[in-house]
Order: C-alpha cells, then sequence, then structure tokens
C-alpha cells in the first residue's frame, strides 16, 4: 500500500495552523496591567491565602528557612 505523503504533509500544515491559532488567541485573552494594578491584584491574592504570609503581609521580608 502506497502512503499519500501528500496528505500527510497537509495534516502536518493544518496542525501547525491550528496551533498557531490557539496561541494567538490564548495570548490576545490575556491582558495587561499596569504595575499599581497588578500589585494591587496580587496582594488581594495574597491576602487571600491562609497561614505561612503574616510576615509578607505586614510588610517585613520573610526569614529564610523560616
Amino acid at each position: 500500500m502506497r502512503v499519500p505523503w501528500k496528505y500527510v504533509g497537509l495534516a502536518g500544515i493544518a496542525g501547525v495552523a491550528a496551533t498557531g491559532a490557539v496561541v494567538a488567541r490564548r495570548r490576545r485573552s490575556t491582558r495587561e496591567y499596569d504595575p499599581d494594578d497588578l500589585r494591587e491584584r496580587l496582594h488581594g491574592r495574597l491576602a487571600e491565602v491562609p497561614g505561612e504570609n503574616d510576615a509578607v503581609k505586614e510588610g517585613h521580608e520573610p526569614i529564610p528557612g523560616e
């Protein structure tokens, strides 16, 4: 049986094009934040996490190893 290499190549090209479209769509969906907005969002997420982040919440640097 003869392998239809033309169709295999076309399928490969279609797969690459589809992957590129998915990557482009995913990249467009991400939003660029200004530094202040990003900082507020990260501090809000940190405030939601219970436990080991008390030193960071108070504005102190965490001590390594603790």
